[in-house]
């Protein structure tokens, strides 16, 4: 293992596909372009081509091969394939399990195992191709920006990556599970007759500051991630806030009351995993505890 390896395995857990065939896989990872134009008004796909001369130049060594990339308006794909015997797809198969994509995907064991190093690089490489930060992210403040990482429809893929993030010491700020409690907890949508308006991705949300030691590799994000870390240092130190007490709190470290919900007809549904299809929840701190996700 080497923190190239945990980047691209990163990567792949986060948003690729796995397409195996009798003697060769092909390996395939998308870039969602969430909006076309950055923050500052330029074309997200120039950044995109650009980050994407970056990351050969850390996979390319490693896949042996050149890679191949394609791009849309609202996404790009970089891909390779490799004959199964190779030893580098042998240890991709074997880290990815019998997964075919990012949405049944889970964090192999080792990865936890791994340096604190290729612990960053994963999440970077899973960050690149699952988040992103925007000024319309903000927390009640204007300056209280948030990473948010999307994960579709993989509800175990969530609470593997929080506690990966808790193994380095990177708290999650939220977690906005696609569930009928959170996602309508009023019951507004189900009463305009849109019963599955919850079912979504899943967004777990970081402080901007606190996610600077994984940073993101794609360029646009990266200077997106420093310029809003800096507004929110910035302003909670004008309103004479401890930084580091503020943002650096994991949820069992806190208190507070829960808003209490009323029930919503969905908790049954089959979308939800079976271990918390019925249960009743006020809290998406209640669904990270019975998912896996807490303290040590």
């Amino acid at each position: 293992m080497n923190t190239e390896m945990a980047y691209l395995l990163g990567m792949i857990c986060g948003n690729g596909e796995i397409k195996r065939a009798q003697n060769e896989t092909t390996i395939s990872i998308e870039i969602p372009h969430k909006k076309l134009m950055t923050e500052n008004n330029n074309d997200v796909r120039i950044y995109v081509r650009a980050s994407i001369t970056d990351i050969r130049t850390i996979i390319e060594p490693l896949v042996g091969t050149g890679l191949s990339f394609t791009q849309q308006d609202n996404y790009s794909i970089i891909s390779f394939v490799k004959p199964n015997s190779d030893y580098l797809m042998r240890e991709i198969l074997r880290f990815v399990g019998s997964a075919a994509s990012h949405e049944n995907i889970r964090v192999d064991n080792e990865v936890y195992s791994f340096t604190r190093d290729e612990k960053t690089a994963f999440l970077q490489g899973f960050s690149d191709v699952t988040g992103y930060i925007r000024r319309s992210n903000y927390f009640f403040k204007p300056y209280m920006h948030r990473v948010y990482l999307e994960v579709p429809h993989n509800w175990y893929l969530v609470t593997d990556i929080c506690n990966l993030l808790r193994d380095v010491d990177i708290p999650v700020q939220a977690i906005d599970w696609a569930h009928p409690n959170m996602r309508d907890g009023n019951l507004a949508k189900y009463n305009e007759g849109k019963p599955d308006f919850w079912k979504k991705e899943h967004q777990i949300k970081i402080w901007a500051n606190e996610f600077l030691p994984i940073g993101f590799g794609v360029i646009h994000k990266k200077e997106a991630l420093e310029q809003f870390s800096e507004e929110l240092i910035s302003g909670l130190e004008s309103v004479g806030k401890d930084v580091s007490v503020t943002t650096h709190k994991f949820y069992w470290e806190g208190n507070g009351k829960n808003k209490i919900k009323p029930i919503h007809p969905s908790e049954n549904d089959e979308f939800i995993p079976a271990e918390i299809r019925g249960n009743h929840y006020n809290s998406w701190k209640d669904i990270a505890a019975d998912l896996g996700y807490g303290e040590r």
